[in-house]
C-alpha cells in the first residue's frame, strides 16, 4: 500500500462515519440508517478531519507518478474545501438546487427498497429526518447573524419546492415513497409515521425559509468577484480569467449560432431561420414522444445501444459499466442528471430526468446529445469506469473526488466527441446538440456577467443592450433569446444560476479545457498521438481538478 493510498483509504472510511447521507450517495454500506448532523458543530467536525487529512498528505512525499497525481488531488480539493468553509461558503447557502435539505430529500432516491432492513433505513431515516432539518435551521440562523445570509430570491423559490414536495395532490414526496414501498405490519406503521413526520418537517422548513430568513436574506443576488474567484477555481480545480472567458462566451455562442444557421437551410431549406427549423422539427410527429414512461424507454434504448456500439470501437468500456438505467426522478424540479454507481455495482449508474409538472410532449431531436452527455460517453463512463479502477486508483479518488469542471467538461466532451465520430448525421439531431452547446455558452455569459454584474460589450455580437450591466432581468431576457427551452424549464435555470454561483460555466469551460488537453497531447505526441489511447490514459485519471490532469496528462 502507498502512503497517499492509505491516507486516503483511511479518510473515506472516517468521512462515511461523519457524512452518512454522502456515503449512500457514493454507495459506502453500513450508514444508510442515519443522516448527517447539519448543525453547525457538524460541519466543523467535517471540516477538522479535511485539515487533518490535508496535513497528513502535505507531509507525504509521493514515490510514483501515480501517487504524485493522487496527491496532486487531494491537495488542490480538500485545499479548496477549507478555503470555501473559512469563507464561509460551506452549509451556510441555500439555493434551488443545492442545499442541506436537498441532500436529505434526494438520498432517498437512491437508497436500496429490495429487503426489510433496507425500508427499515427508509423509516429510520425518514424519522430522523426533523433533527436532522432542526439542526441545518441553526446554521442558517448563524450564517445569518453573522451576515452571511442566503438570496431572499432563492429562500422563496426553495420555500416553494417545500410546498410542492409536501402537495398531497402534486408529488407529495415522502408519503408517495412509502406508499410505494407497500409495507404492512410494524414496520409499516413507522415508514408512514415516518412519512408524516418528514413531511411536517418539510412544510415547517418551508415556512421558516419563508417567514424567518427571506426578511433577512439578501435582495442582490450577485456573489461580487471575490466569492465568485472562489467558487469558479472549486467548480473548474483551474484558475481561469474571468474577464478573457466572459468575453469568449460571447464569441463561442455567436460561432454556434452561425453552424445553427446552417444546420437551419438543411432542414428546411436556404434562409431558413433556426425557429423556423425547430417549428418543423417539433411539428414532426416522428420526433415526438408522448408520455414521460414512454420517454424514458427511449433514452434507455439509446443509452444501451451507445454502450453496445462505442465498446470496442472507440473505447474500452469495463463489463461492471455496460449496465445504465434510465429513470424518472420523483420530483417534478426540471433537473436532469446522473448518479453514480455504487462501490460493488450492485446499485448501478443511473440517468434521472425531474421532468416539469404538465410536461408531457418530448421531442427526441433535442435529448439525443442529452442521452450522450449523461450517459456513454459521458457521465456514466467517466464515473462508473473511475470506479472500477481499483487497482490503480485509490477510494478517495474513485468514490469521493468530483470536480464539476473535469466532470461536466468531460460530458459536454462528450457531446462534440459523438458528432466527430459520426453519430449526429441527422441534420435535427445536430441541431439538437448545437443548440445544447449554445445554452452552455450562453450561461459563461449570464454567469458571470450577472454574478461580477459586468458592463454587456458594446460592441456584442447580438447588439444586447451594449453599455448596460447585467441584471437577473436582463439574464431572463437573454437566456429567452438564445435558448429554445421551455419557460419553466428555463426559469428554474436561471435561478439555479443565481445561487450556485461559477457552476453553471464549468461546463463550457471544462469543455474548452479538455479540448485543450487534448490538443496540448496532440502537439507532444506528434504522429504517435492516439485518440483512444489518450482519452483512456485521461480516464484512468479519475476526476481532479483540470489543472492537476493538464500537469498528469504532461507526465504521461
Amino acid at each position: 500500500m502507498r502512503r497517499i493510498d492509505d491516507i486516503a483509504n483511511r479518510y473515506v472510511a472516517d468521512w462515511a462515519a461523519l457524512n452518512p447521507t454522502g456515503a449512500t450517495y457514493v454507495g459506502i454500506p453500513g450508514h444508510d440508517d442515519r443522516l448527517d448532523d447539519l448543525s453547525p458543530d457538524g460541519y466543523a467536525s467535517r471540516t477538522d478531519l479535511t485539515r487533518r487529512v490535508l496535513a497528513d498528505v502535505d507531509a507525504t512525499e509521493p514515490t510514483s507518478p501515480a501517487e504524485h497525481t493522487a496527491k496532486e488531488a487531494m491537495q488542490e480539493r480538500l485545499g479548496l474545501e477549507l478555503a470555501r468553509y473559512e469563507a464561509g461558503e460551506v452549509g451556510r447557502g441555500v439555493s434551488v438546487i443545492t442545499s442541506g435539505l436537498h441532500e436529505l430529500r434526494s438520498v432517498f432516491d437512491l437508497m436500496p427498497t429490495g429487503g426489510e432492513g433496507d425500508r427499515a433505513n427508509i423509516a429510520a431515516r425518514l424519522n430522523r429526518f426533523a433533527e436532522a432539518l432542526e439542526g441545518y435551521k441553526t446554521t442558517l440562523r448563524e450564517a445569518t447573524d453573522a451576515g452571511q445570509a442566503s438570496a431572499q430570491a432563492q429562500l422563496l423559490e426553495v420555500a416553494r419546492q417545500c410546498d410542492v414536495w409536501v402537495d398531497p395532490d402534486g408529488d407529495n414526496f415522502f408519503h408517495g415513497l412509502v406508499d410505494r414501498l407497500d409495507e404492512g405490519g410494524t414496520l409499516g406503521a413507522e415508514l408512514r409515521r415516518g412519512a408524516t413526520a418528514a413531511t411536517a418537517a418539510t412544510a415547517e422548513f418551508g415556512r421558516f425559509l419563508r417567514t424567518e430568513l427571506a426578511p433577512r436574506g439578501r435582495t442582490n443576488q450577485a456573489a461580487g468577484r471575490e466569492r465568485y474567484e472562489l467558487a469558479s477555481q472549486y467548480f473548474l480545480g483551474a484558475r481561469v480569467d474571468l474577464d478573457e472567458t466572459y468575453a469568449w462566451g460571447f464569441e463561442e455562442l455567436a460561432r454556434l449560432e452561425a453552424d445553427m444557421r446552417t444546420v437551419a437551410a438543411r432542414i428546411v431549406g436556404p434562409g431558413a431561420t433556426v425557429d423556423e427549423a425547430v417549428a418543423a422539427l417539433d411539428a414532426d410527429p416522428a420526433r415526438t414522444i408522448q408520455g414521460k414512461e414512454a420517454f424514458r424507454d427511449w433514452m434507455q434504448g439509446l443509452a444501451d445501444r451507445a454502450i453496445s456500439e462505442l465498446h470496442g470501437t472507440h473505447f474500452d468500456i469495463p463489463e461492471q459499466v455496460h449496465r445504465i438505467e434510465c429513470c424518472l426522478a420523483p420530483t417534478s424540479d426540471g433537473a436532469i442528471y446522473y448518479t453514480g454507481p455504487s462501490e460493488d455495482f450492485s446499485r448501478p449508474g443511473r440517468m434521472w430526468w425531474a421532468v416539469p409538472q404538465g410536461i408531457n410532449d418530448f421531442s427526441t431531436w433535442r435529448e439525443v446529445t442529452t442521452v450522450y452527455h449523461e450517459g456513454v460517453p459521458g457521465h456514466h463512463l467517466q464515473v462508473a469506469q473511475t470506479a472500477v479502477r481499483a487497482e490503480t486508483l485509490n477510494r478517495w479518488q474513485r468514490l469521493l473526488c468530483w470536480v464539476s469542471g473535469h466532470g461536466e467538461g468531460w460530458a459536454l466532451y462528450a457531446e462534440r466527441l459523438m458528432e466527430e465520430l459520426g453519430y449526429l448525421e441527422d441534420a435535427g439531431e445536430r441541431l439538437g446538440m448545437l443548440d445544447g452547446q449554445a445554452l452552455r455558452a450562453a450561461r459563461v455569459i449570464v454567469d458571470i456577467g450577472m454574478h461580477l454584474e459586468l458592463e454587456i460589450p458594446t460592441d456584442n455580437p447580438f447588439g444586447f443592450h451594449p453599455g448596460e450591466r447585467w441584471t437577473p432581468e436582463l439574464g431572463w431576457e437573454f437566456m429567452r433569446a438564445h435558448c429554445r427551452i421551455p419557460d419553466e424549464v428555463l426559469r428554474f435555470e436561471l435561478n439555479r444560476y443565481l445561487g450556485w454561483p461559477g457552476q453553471a460555466p464549468s461546463y463550457k469551460v471544462g469543455e474548452r479545457i479538455w479540448l485543450q488537453a487534448r490538443a496540448d497531447a496532440k502537439a507532444r505526441k506528434g504522429a504517435d498521438f492516439d485518440l483512444r489511447e489518450f482519452h483512456r490514459q485521461a480516464l484512468d485519471l479519475g476526476s481532479l481538478g483540470l489543472d492537476p490532469l493538464r500537469r498528469a496528462l504532461a507526465r504521461i
